[in-house]
């Protein structure tokens, strides 16, 4: 009975806990420091999958003002730098922090590069499509997950959609935390 025991318990350590909230998923920060969502616990986030090489890479700057009107309300804005869409996000890390740095002037958090499509994808967006449905993944870059302030997954918006677009401010205004 012991030994039956000792196996149930490696089991339950070895399968993956069904994640809650976005808050129980982590990435590794631009700059290879630990990055779990569980620090930004309270807040709302938009998370955007990026890249320095696509046509709408101009909205890194809507994204700034985004970051700028709303983090000291609640909001985080989540950079997650991807190559899955046209090799459009070729570079080391360091490159695309720099870029995002001296082009747009982001000081908002970046990831380092993730897979955010396919059965590859990082946890968070696999977990987001689960609960959003397969019609919420990306397609393309520059697309937009809304997480609300208790880290429910509440709209998603493709890359066409600015990040200044009035329907997209109107969700980010309803999700983020309540004084």
């Amino acid at each position: 009975m012991p030994i039956f025991r000792a196996l149930l318990i490696l089991l339950a350590l070895a399968l993956p806990a069904r994640a809650e909230t976005a808050y129980d998923f982590r990435f590794d920060a631009i700059d290879g420091a630990p990055l779990p969502l569980s620090d930004f616990r309270g807040k709302a986030l938009l998370v955007v999958n990026t890249a320095s090489f696509c046509g709408y890479t101009h909205q890194y700057a809507d994204l700034v003002t985004i970051w700028r009107s709303y983090r000291e309300r609640g909001l985080i804005v989540l950079g997650v730098p991807s190559n899955d869409f046209g090799g459009q996000e070729p570079g080391s890390a360091q490159t695309i922090k720099a870029f995002c740095e001296v082009n747009y002037d982001v000081d908002f958090p970046l990831t380092d590069k993730a897979v955010v499509k396919g059965a590859g994808a990082h946890p968070l967006y696999r977990w987001l499509a689960a609960e959003l449905g397969a019609a919420s993944t990306p397609r393309w870059n520059f697309h937009k997950y809304l997480i609300a302030a208790d880290g429910r997954p509440v709209a998603f918006f493709p890359t066409q959609v600015k990040p200044t677009d009035p329907k997209l401010t109107a969700a980010i205004e309803a999700a983020l935390p309540r004084p």
